[in-house]
């Protein structure tokens, strides 16, 4: 018979409540190290990590998914048709940074695309039977009821953006407002008379955030006397001779470019939501035969490749969208992490909403030749 193993493990090896006593630590925190949590010490990382390979512990997929049913996958949920998910930079960037924080990880990357009411429920479906053990959320829009649905199931779910100012999901997002006007007041300083904008959808809160910057640039200029613009704010003017909306496609900012043309032949400077959108109206301008930046200055968003490789190079607001996919990743392996270790001790006045970690990243005004 064979002699039992001196840390006690038996034939089935050691386990991971051994490796947490080994370090001193407890279970949840030993677990956050070996899934690739960023909530904990290098101290502690260091403890867990030598108590790994002093008992040769290796984490078992099959077990784990039995006994705590963790299945070690992560659900990318992209909520658009895939033209737009293969037409737009933004998405392939997100990816990017995602796959880069899982990277050192256990974690599988499952990517799925929702294109209708009944891939929504579907996907509740499968996250409810917990197939999966967290959900990062892209591109969510405001009345889209998955993060709801998430969120009564148990599920840990991140969004990269927020449907409201009061996003009760944890969330990562960018300073779409602030942007959105520094770009806009490059515009007025470039000594423009008339500047336009393309909007996003309505329904998706980054979009009105970048059109209340758009708003307010032209308030603080004095070319608008309405009060601050609040992307909250249902009477706020997404139409008008100077506002277009948009959808964040090639194909929108073509037809919304041509529409403002139409409206306003005087136009001499363009605030694009997204550099996609800033590329179909290069090509309206281009037929219209207005040069860029000599008849119209354009100006888009996001600083992705397109806005490198146009002709003349776009002028644009960076927003760190691999820097976003990497922290929803961070912020979701914690979220994971918590879950296992229970529910959080809370003061008996504490708001839920309150507790949930929310990043909002810092944007830039990129200087090129179409501005």
């Amino acid at each position: 018979m064979p002699a039992a193993r001196a840390d006690g493990a038996g034939k089935s090896g050691p386990t991971l409540e051994q490796v947490a006593a080994r370090a001193g630590v407890g279970r949840g925190t030993a677990s956050r190290v070996i899934n690739g949590s960023p909530r904990v010490s290098e101290r502690t990382r260091s403890a867990v990590q030598a108590a790994v390979a002093e008992l040769g512990y290796v984490p078992n997929r099959a077990a784990r998914a039995l006994a705590a049913g963790s299945m070690d996958a992560i659900a990318l949920v992209v909520p658009e048709q895939e033209n737009r998910l293969f037409a737009e930079p933004y998405f392939s960037e997100i990816l990017r940074g995602v796959s880069a924080e899982l990277g050192d990880t256990d974690m599988q990357l499952l990517l799925t695309l929702i294109r209708d009411q009944r891939g929504r429920e579907r996907f509740a479906q499968y996250a409810a039977a917990h197939r999966v053990d967290g959900v990062l959320l892209v591109s969510v829009h405001g009345d889209d009821p998955l993060p709801d649905l998430l969120r009564e199931v148990g599920m840990p779910a991140v969004l990269s953006g927020r449907r409201s100012h009061a996003e009760q999901l944890p969330y990562v997002d960018s300073d779409n407002l602030l942007g959105a006007q520094l770009a806009v007041e490059h515009l007025i300083g470039r000594g423009r008379r008339k500047v336009a904008t393309i909007t996003g959808p309505p329904d998706i809160y980054g979009a009105r955030c970048r059109l209340a910057g758009y708003h307010a640039a032209l308030r603080a200029a004095g070319r608008e006397g309405a009060p601050p613009p609040d992307p909250e704010d249902g009477t706020l003017r997404a139409d008008g001779p100077l506002v277009v909306q948009g959808d964040f496609t090639e194909e929108g900012g073509h037809r919304a470019m041509r529409e403002l043309l139409a409206r306003d032949p005087e136009v001499d400077a363009v605030f694009c939501a997204s550099d996609v959108m800033a590329a179909g109206a290069r090509l309206a301008l281009r037929e219209a035969g207005r040069e860029v930046p000599e008849d119209v200055a354009l100006v888009g968003f996001d600083d992705s490749a397109v806005a490198r490789h146009m002709d003349p190079p776009l002028t644009t607001v960076r927003q760190p969208i691999e820097e976003m996919g990497r922290a929803m990743v961070r912020m979701l392996l914690d979220l994971m992490a918590r879950a296992q270790e229970g529910p959080p001790r809370t003061s008996p006045g504490a708001a839920g909403a309150e507790q949930q970690p929310r990043l909002v990243l810092p944007t830039e005004l990129v200087r090129r030749r179409s501005s």
